[in-house]
């Protein structure tokens, strides 16, 4: 097994939480590397595209969250060797990323462009993002999204959903994924209470 470095920020959340539960699943040993807010300044022109993740892999690296997900996702037999589920995978992924960039894109607007363009998204994109993949978790079974087991893709669209079921999100319902995806909602639930995911958060309570 190679030595694994990944280097993220300091909070339980969006782009750097696949790795580090996809790896916890696994029994991968790696090393959690956080980063405070208030150093990320110093650092980000020393990170590949200026951005974290990044996964050291024997010292050599590898940047972008999803190449991420797939390679310590592959180490962690959360991806499938099918190339068609792997594909399925993927696309999942990447629907996820493609929302989570719109909603993140509002975080520095003034007050009330972010109300008027979050509201614009809760009204249209982000429920159709939401349909469209429960469409795609009620062609895989219904419980997983490929396979009728966990991947990396429920791994990130759980994350997804938590954060919008959160009500951290200015302008953004907290139940948007309840009135638009209910399938969604207990995907949410199931993935949570995973007994491996559910033991990583009690440690980290801790």
């Amino acid at each position: 097994m190679p030595k694994l470095v990944l280097t993220y920020f300091d909070f339980d959340g969006s782009r750097g939480e696949v790795p580090r539960l996809a790896m916890h699943i696994g029994g991968i040993p790696f090393e959690d590397r956080r980063i405070a807010r208030q150093d990320w300044a110093a650092l980000r022109d020393s990170m590949p595209f200026q951005a974290v993740p990044v996964l050291e892999v024997d010292g050599k690296v590898i940047a972008q969250s999803n190449t991420i997900n797939r390679y310590v996702g592959k180490l962690a037999g959360l991806y499938p060797k099918d190339d068609w589920q792997a594909a399925r995978v993927d696309e999942v992924m990447d629907a996820v990323e493609d929302l989570t960039t719109r909603i993140g894109a509002t975080i520095r607007m003034d007050d009330e462009a972010k109300k008027r363009v979050r509201e614009e998204l809760a009204a249209g994109p982000i429920p159709r993002f939401l349909q469209q993949l429960e469409a795609r978790l009620k062609a895989g079974g219904g419980e997983w999204f490929v396979d009728n087991r966990l991947t990396v893709a429920d791994l990130k669209c759980y994350l997804l959903t938590r954060w919008l079921k959160s009500g951290v999100i200015d302008h953004v319902p907290a139940d948007i994924v309840d009135r638009n995806a209910p399938l969604l909602a207990r995907h949410l639930e199931r993935v949570h209470n995973h007994p491996k995911i559910a033991a990583y958060y009690a440690a980290r309570r801790k």
